[in-house]
């Protein structure tokens, strides 16, 4: 009964000559803080200036938003691609890869970080509340043999440079993200000993919304706006420039992880 509604009310807005500065509709979003601060705070201001009627729901990742989309219940999740559902399409938006960071008075962390010192120090570590697996950072990690000192877990990459600033704790986070806050924090980034690969940051949206005029048209919002950070950001990717999806690389449907 849900998705015959969705598909009654999808057919008649088709009908009508799309006009963002019209729209008056609420989206709802499933996404990180990272991904908040980084990129979307920019699609805020430009939709608030193109279409002053659109609102947002934005909500932390869960190990639900394959029922969600299903059920139509978000307009798009975006996370890192390898947690994306197979039933849905998706489109790539941006690449990022992780980072040490720690304070800039921080004597123990070294411009060159040997494995055994990184595992030894302690951290401030992700874990994310009801999301599914793991943080990015754990599932490489596991294969490179003992667990890290972890003095604090916490919510969110943005919880961990309060809590490193002043003392000899160090984190692992996007390097977009680390920028961001250098800019109001004395933050040191310094190579992982292993330095991880690259990982695709995708948004993803119910197959009901794939010829939805307002999905459409914030769909290229997004994807423009994760063109732009992605030229005005100095990010070296470990990955080869001819692997990487551009934004808006469109895929109906993917693998299952395994």
């Amino acid at each position: 009964m849900r998705e015959a509604l969705m598909h009654i009310e999808l057919s008649i807005m088709a009908r009508h000559p799309f006009d963002p500065a019209r729209l008056n509709r609420r989206f709802r979003i499933v996404l990180s803080d990272f991904v908040t601060v980084v990129l979307f705070r920019n699609v805020v201001a430009r939709v608030t200036r193109e279409a002053p009627a659109v609102s947002f729901e934005l909500a932390a990742p869960t190990d639900e938003h394959e029922l969600l989309l299903r059920r139509g219940e978000v307009d798009f999740v975006i996370r890192p691609d390898f947690f994306m559902s197979s039933t849905h399409p998706r489109a790539a938006l941006f690449e990022e890869r992780l980072v040490c960071v720690g304070c800039c008075t921080n004597r123990e962390l070294q411009p060159r970080l040997t494995f055994d010192r990184y595992m030894s120090m302690g951290h401030v570590a992700v874990k994310h509340g009801g999301a599914p697996r793991t943080p990015v950072e754990h599932s490489f990690l596991t294969d490179l043999g003992p667990t890290r000192r972890i003095d604090i877990l916490v919510q969110s990459f943005s919880m961990i440079p309060p809590l490193i600033v002043g003392t000899n704790r160090i984190g692992t986070m996007p390097l977009g993200l680390v920028r961001h806050f250098q800019r109001t924090m004395p933050l040191r980034i310094v190579e992982l000993p292993h330095p991880f690969p690259a990982f695709t940051e995708a948004v993803q949206w119910p197959s009901l919304h794939n010829s939805d005029p307002g999905s459409l048209w914030m769909r290229d919002i997004l994807f423009q706006e994760a063109t732009r950070m992605a030229t005005t950001q100095e990010l070296r990717v470990t990955s080869s420039p001819e692997d990487a999806e551009p934004p808006g690389h469109f895929v109906r449907s993917v693998s299952p992880l395994p």
